[in-house]
């Protein structure tokens, strides 16, 4: 394992809790640290979802690179968000179901 593992964070819609999961435990026994969206029980109040889309902004700023998990080519206007914030300051973006 390097001197310091790679970052990674992980996007995509909180509908696919499963796949998200599983990327994060390969990602994890690959050595990489792990940055993932929140995973919310019940209700999200309006303003819960806005300070958690801004926090998970946060952690694409401290990955070294995105991966967007995206089975069947899925990308809802959140996951669009972050994948433009994310080409816009530079990091590196990538899909597991690329086009």
């Amino acid at each position: 394992m390097p001197d310091r593992p790679e970052i990674v964070c992980l996007c995509g819609s909180t509908r696919i809790v499963a796949e998200l999961r599983a990327a994060n435990r390969d990602l994890t026994l690959a050595g990489a640290v792990v940055l993932a969206p929140a995973e919310v029980d019940g209700v999200v109040t309006d303003e819960q979802r806005a300070a958690l889309g801004a926090l998970h902004l946060r952690k694409i700023d401290l990955a070294d690179r995105v991966l967007v998990v995206d089975p069947g080519g899925y990308v809802g206007a959140s996951t669009a968000r972050e994948i433009a914030y994310a080409r816009a300051a530079g990091t590196p973006v990538a899909f597991t179901h690329p086009l």
